[in-house]
């Protein structure tokens, strides 16, 4: 069974930087391309930056771009994602999964963490 535990939120001010962490197990995690997405209240959950197997290529929500990096270890089984400049609009609960066709792989989630930017 594929779990994912995310951590590394909190409430940070706008302009701050939070690092998200995301440990995976229940597959081979070097065998996926991987995603972070986001839920906002009263909002779907989107797609915020994706990586491949290797690192290879990264791609990112415009919303984020220039802002998020993501980065992986697969040595690790763990996935990041380093947010500057943050806005009030990047509120909301972060979550891993795997990569498939631009949407998640798996149908389990982890508890997400949530980031909440305010002053």
């Amino acid at each position: 069974q594929e779990q994912f535990v995310e951590s590394g939120g909190g409430l940070v001010q706008p302009g701050g930087s939070l690092r998200l962490s995301c440990v995976a197990s229940g597959f081979t995690f070097s065998n996926y391309a991987m995603s972070w997405f986001r839920q906002a209240p009263g909002k779907v959950r989107e797609l915020v930056a994706r990586i491949t197997r290797f690192s290879g290529s990264t791609n990112y929500a415009d919303s984020v771009k220039g802002r998020f990096t993501i980065s992986r270890d697969n040595a690790k089984n763990t996935m990041y994602l380093q947010m500057d400049s943050l806005k009030p609009e990047d509120t909301a609960v972060y979550y891993c999964n795997g990569d498939m066709n631009w949407g998640p792989a798996f149908s389990s989630w982890g508890q997400g963490t949530q980031v909440t930017v305010s002053s």
